[in-house]
């Protein structure tokens, strides 16, 4: 067996922040929370802004390029788990790699949503930002103004996305502890040192 540095510090830090804040800004939806909620919809924002510039530019184990594969990778990937030997990836697996890509986008709607919500109220960096469009009445040809239209769709598709999210957690839980029984390592643990251990046939 041998300790193999994956995750940075910087893939760590990201993970648990986000843990952390999601679950501040999930549980402070609703009530007289609303400030607390919005600052930790800013901070989601800046996370995930971060880790796609990270996925570009970051370490090896952490760009987008080491972990995305063909639809057809996936499928073989899947297949190989009902099998007594599973295919074994030192970075993402590709079942893996692709929920990050789903989750960060489903993030990134979740944060939109929300900053529309709060732009609807009057509120929040996106208020200030006209985004009115002059049209004409057929009718009369006096020109009207369309604007961000009304709060409450923003808001419910705010809550749907935040609902879905909450729903690829818990399938990014139950995917870890699966892996975690198929290849024998500790992927919480290796979350929170950077290290995994693993027997040198297996590095890849």
């Amino acid at each position: 067996m041998q300790q193999v540095r994956v995750w940075d510090i910087f893939v760590r830090l990201f993970h648990w922040s986000l843990v952390l804040s999601f679950a501040l800004a999930y549980l402070t939806g609703e009530g007289d929370l609303e400030t607390l909620h919005a600052w930790s919809g800013y901070f989601i924002a800046v996370l995930i802004t971060l880790r796609f510039v990270w996925g570009i530019i970051g370490t090896k184990y952490a760009r987008f390029s080491n972990f995305i594969y063909r639809p057809s990778t996936i499928k073989s990937y899947l297949k190989s788990l009902f099998s007594r030997h599973p295919k074994h990836y030192l970075g993402h697996n590709p079942a893996g790699g692709a929920m990050v890509i789903v989750m960060l986008l489903v993030l990134a709607l979740v944060s939109w949503t929300g900053l529309e919500t709060y732009a609807a109220e009057g509120k929040g960096p996106l208020a200030g930002i006209s985004l009115e469009i002059t049209y004409a009445h057929a009718d009369d040809g006096e020109s009207g103004d369309w604007n961000r239209g009304s709060g409450d769709f923003w808001e419910e598709l705010h809550e749907f996305a935040a609902n879905l999210m909450l729903l690829l957690i818990f399938v990014h839980i139950a995917g870890v502890l699966l892996s975690t029984v198929l290849h024998g390592e500790n992927l919480i643990r290796a979350m929170i040192t950077g290290r995994k251990e693993i027997q040198k046939e297996k590095r890849r």
